[in-house]
């Protein structure tokens, strides 16, 4: 019964390490995607760092990758930042291989 007892507790360990990957490198990946929205925007520096926070804030709206979208989307129309949907969500599929390799090596 013990070995069955510990089965169980490793899989529960391994399931919360794989859970906590994931939301970093979806943290990770969305301070990127502000730093590279940021950049878009003209924003530099400290405004910059402070503007990839509010988009790292942005993913705790609702489930999935949609508040980010949407708020970063908002900020280029506003601005007259020319780019689609499509663009936004390519940036966010190339930096989330991004974001994991950099957790991977850290």
């Amino acid at each position: 019964m013990t070995s069955i007892r510990d089965r169980q507790e490793g899989f529960e360990k391994k399931f919360a390490l794989d859970e906590e990957s994931k939301f970093k490198a979806m943290a990770r990946r969305n301070k990127l995607l502000g730093l590279w929205a940021a950049d878009k925007l003209g924003k530099t520096g400290a405004d910059a760092d402070t503007y990839a926070k509010e988009v790292v804030h942005a993913d705790f709206e609702e489930a999935g990758d949609n508040d980010v979208l949407r708020k970063v989307r908002a900020d280029f129309d506003a601005a007259g930042v020319a780019l689609s949907d499509a663009d936004i969500r390519g940036k966010m599929n190339e930096l989330i291989a991004t974001a994991v390799e950099q957790i991977r090596t850290t």
